[in-house]
């Protein structure tokens, strides 16, 4: 954008957005709200003129706005007006967003995902997870019965302590004990 193109909102002089960006400049978050109030819509505009969809735009606006706030501080109103220096600003992002190459490659019909190996359909794997849930599931069963049920609250249901007590009608220090002797028991038994 050349200086002087007009981009001064209807209700926002440049004197108003300079004054607005040098209060964001010292970290002033209303001042950043009004800006943004003040000047979005045209900003948006010459971001959507750029990359040509919506949604780029407003990703465009956001990523400007968040580098106007960092660098407001660094305007002087003197070199170019507030609008100007802001649509520049935008103008860059824009055309950044529109020169980035495209790294993701869309996988009609997943197509690339078919030719990916699937792990669990290794025969050596599949036998090795059946090997150690028939370890663990024989561990569980060598618990007591309320180490079996404290444990089976607290990681299949997500229940914490109080509610395993209240669940099972025991005092909280009696199921602390019975899940931490149960899972030391479990440990020793699949260390074996």
């Amino acid at each position: 954008m050349a200086p002087g193109t007009g981009y001064v909102s209807g209700t926002a002089s440049d004197d108003h957005l300079a004054a607005l960006l040098a209060r964001c400049g010292q970290g002033n978050r209303p001042a950043l709200a009004e800006l943004y109030g003040a000047t979005s819509a045209k900003l948006f505009s010459v971001s959507l003129r750029i990359v040509r969809h919506r949604h780029l735009a407003e990703e465009v606006l956001q990523d400007a706005f968040v580098n106007i706030w960092n660098n407001a501080a660094r305007y002087v109103p003197a070199q170019s007006a507030p609008m100007t220096w802001m649509a520049t600003i935008v103008r860059n992002r824009s055309l950044d967003l529109v020169r980035r190459p495209i790294v993701e490659i869309p996988d009609e019909n997943d197509a690339f995902a078919g030719m990916l190996p699937d792990p669990a359909a290794a025969p050596e794997d599949q036998l090795a997870a059946l090997r150690d849930q028939s370890r663990i599931n024989r561990c569980i069963r060598n618990l007591e019965r309320d180490q079996r049920q404290a444990i089976a609250l607290a990681f299949f249901r997500g229940l914490t302590h109080s509610e395993i007590a209240a669940h099972l009608k025991q005092p909280i220090g009696t199921v602390k004990t019975h899940i931490r002797r149960g899972l030391m028991k479990l440990k020793g038994c699949l260390e074996a």
